[in-house]
């Protein structure tokens, strides 16, 4: 079972981000606070949920939650300031859209760029231990996945209604046939590198 705080009293916002390892588009964070006492036993690290789970879970945490926002980082900010920080500033940008102060932040992953005023906690794989982080796991990649499929039909050709913009064989056969688009990721190695398989 997911803890629901780190520190028992405090407004705590849990902080993830979704689409960090793409090629093309966006990436988006979110930040969450959950009521005190929320459990929810289907809540869990959105990597290990089914779309159909992570979608359902979405309505609950929007109705449930104390307050949620989601934050965007353009493709060119990605390009200018690197996909780390990138991720930081979409986090930011989450919390800065929060309609409750949290009085600590929980963050997915090793790392983070502080937020002013609110102290944080660094969490690997927080989103599996986390109810709060899994939350915002759940937020950043269903709104993320809603803005992929949107690009998808202007740019069929790259498959991102199914890949999402992440590196599939597909999607790198599509950059060296068509070229790339407006929302790819210049910084990156578009045609070479790790190929995934994912099932979406």
């Amino acid at each position: 079972m997911l803890l629901s705080c780190l520190h028992e009293g405090k407004i705590e916002a849990g902080c993830d981000e979704a689409g960090r390892g793409c090629l093309a588009g966006a990436v988006y964070a979110a930040a969450v606070i959950l009521p005190s006492g929320f459990q929810d036993e289907r809540l869990n690290d959105s990597k290990q949920l089914t779309e159909k789970q992570r979608y359902a879970l979405r309505d609950v945490i929007e109705r449930e939650a104390v307050a949620w926002a989601v934050g965007v980082v353009s493709p060119e900010e990605i390009d200018q300031i690197n996909i780390l920080n990138a991720s930081f500033r979409a986090m930011h940008r989450a919390i800065d859209q929060l309609k409750v102060r949290p009085e600590h932040l929980l963050i997915d992953g090793n790392r983070f760029h502080p937020y002013p005023g609110i102290p944080h906690t660094t969490i690997v794989k927080g989103d599996g231990k986390y109810l709060s982080i899994a939350a915002a796991s759940i937020l950043a990649k269903t709104y993320r996945d809603d803005y992929m499929i949107q690009l998808d039909a202007e740019y069929p050709a790259y498959d991102w209604r199914h890949n999402k913009g992440y590196p599939t064989r597909k999607h790198r056969e599509a950059i060296a046939r068509q070229g790339t688009t407006p929302y790819h990721r210049m910084s990156f190695h578009l045609l070479d590198g790790p190929q995934l398989t994912l099932d979406f």
